[in-house]
């Protein structure tokens, strides 16, 4: 279509051109193609940022951070975390909050399944503040211990010498 880009991140290009109705029909149309939507409501652009943001910082990042996430979004983001806090929770019916907590515990089962790293590595690399304070949010929400999550998947594999 012959159009210029600014900014290409994860879900996110920004473009120099302003687009008529039709530019923005065809451009959606080539979108879907591919399987992708053109999204130009404010809010659920910044909505699908607090969640890649999210996502890119539980799931591929190692680092732990070094401010608490709520500065870390926000000075990502360039905007006040309350403003954020509050489109995300009017929109998408959670906290930001609850959101890292739910991606954080499908990061833990993920690192349990690996079972490369003891607990304690876990919560360190999550950025828990002990062992106990990782168990305690599992539970909530998977409503198994580590532990007992961990013994699950044991018994869902079967030895080739049982089988």
């Amino acid at each position: 279509m012959g159009l210029h880009f600014v900014l290409v991140d994860l879900g996110e290009v920004e473009i120099m051109e302003e687009l008529n109705a039709e530019k923005l029909s065809e451009l959606n149309k080539g979108l879907s193609v591919y399987g992708l939507e053109l999204m130009d409501d404010k809010k659920a652009v910044l909505i699908e940022r607090i969640k890649n943001v999210i996502i890119e910082m539980v799931h591929y990042t190692d680092e732990v951070p070094k401010v608490n996430y709520s500065d870390y979004i926000s000075e990502k983001l360039s905007h006040d975390y309350t403003y954020l806090s509050n489109i995300f929770s009017e929109v998408k019916g959670i906290t930001i909050q609850q959101f890292i907590i739910n991606h954080k515990i499908e990061r833990a089962k993920e690192l349990i399944l690996y079972d490369e790293l003891n607990l304690t590595e876990i919560s360190y690399i999550l950025n828990y503040s002990s062992v106990a304070h990782l168990s305690n949010q599992f539970k909530k929400v998977t409503g198994l211990s580590p532990s007992h999550f961990k013994l699950l998947k044991d018994k869902r594999r079967c030895p080739i010498e049982e089988i």
